[in-house]
């Protein structure tokens, strides 16, 4: 599987992110390791969680499988903090280091490949925001950090304070980039890649690791535009575009031989700079279905046809 390579890490991050936001919901810690098993056999090597994933069973989960394999040097941990909480934000330097350490303890690990901040708090300073994840770089707590719902616009210019401050800026990104385009936000702050969006990461070459990469289901086939059951999809996913992606993601897949849905993660996989997916995979069979995704190449102008930019082209 191919590696992403992101500033200040020991080795590279799969191009295949493993979502454990299901980790720790069973309370089957042996079934839990063996999903995680199936996940490293097909190549990957990176667990995307967060400090408030199934309130932060997930992380414990994650460290008690890398302690039962002693695999902790070939697996890069990428979690998330500072989610704003019932009293608003928590984009400070007391509650950065709350939820840091608390990560640290759950995973039972002593650094943090990949941290990112879950959101971000634009009424504070990026660079007091760099000051305090630059103490914990310097500590080697955390090893390279990113913006998880960030505008590309306030990644931009936390950067441009680093250069300015000799710090060490932001060397990743985790919005969400799909084939469907959101209409609206998944859930509230988070950010969808659009084209001007591609268009930065394009010219910055800032590597990114989406969610929700396959649009939450919308590629499986399970859902037609007259099947409205699922209020959420309905309202993230569904217009004209979107089910004319979905049409022509279909015949693409007819003409290669393959599934829709991998055609949907390839378009991730293939955009003009180093991308990554967390995928919500389960099993082996989805595990392998992803991985053979993979080995789909795609040109830009079938990216352009996929997603309807040739349209503006004309």
């Amino acid at each position: 599987m191919k590696l992403i390579e992101i500033q200040g890490l020991r080795q590279g991050v799969s191009e295949l992110v493993m979502g454990t936001d299901f980790i720790g919901m069973s309370g089957d810690q042996g079934a839990d390791n063996e999903v995680m098993d199936q996940f490293v056999a097909i190549g990957g090597n990176t667990m995307d969680s967060a400090r408030g994933y199934v309130g932060g069973r997930s992380e414990v989960g994650i460290g008690q499988w890398i302690a039962a394999r002693g695999n902790r040097a070939q697996v890069n941990i990428f979690t998330k903090g500072a989610h704003p909480d019932e009293n608003g934000s928590r984009m400070s330097k007391a509650k950065i280091r709350e939820d840091l350490y608390n990560s640290l303890e759950a995973l039972q690990t002593d650094y943090i490949d990949l941290y990112g901040l879950h959101r971000d708090d634009p009424s504070v300073p990026v660079g007091e925001i760099l000051e305090i994840l630059n103490e914990h770089l310097e500590a080697g707590r955390i090893l390279t950090i990113g913006g998880s719902n960030w505008t590309h616009q306030r990644l931009e210019e936390a950067n441009r304070y680093a250069a300015e401050h000799g710090l060490r800026g932001f060397d990743f990104n985790s919005p969400n980039l799909s084939l469907a385009k959101a209409q609206d936000p998944y859930w509230p702050d988070c950010v969808s890649l659009d084209s001007e969006g591609i268009a930065w990461h394009t010219r910055s070459g800032m590597p990114l690791l989406s969610w929700s990469s396959l649009s939450r289901g919308f590629f499986t086939g399970r859902f037609t535009p007259e099947d409205r059951s699922n209020a959420d999809l309905v309202r993230v996913f569904y217009n004209d575009d979107n089910w004319e992606r979905y049409r022509r993601a279909e015949s693409m897949a007819a003409d290669k031989g393959v599934t829709t849905i991998q055609i949907a993660l390839a378009y991730v996989l293939n955009q003009p700079f180093q991308a990554g997916a967390i995928i919500g995979s389960r099993n082996e069979a989805e595990f392998k279905s992803c991985l053979d995704a993979t080995q789909i190449k795609l040109t830009p102008e079938e990216l352009a046809w996929l997603d309807l930019s040739e349209l503006n082209l004309r």
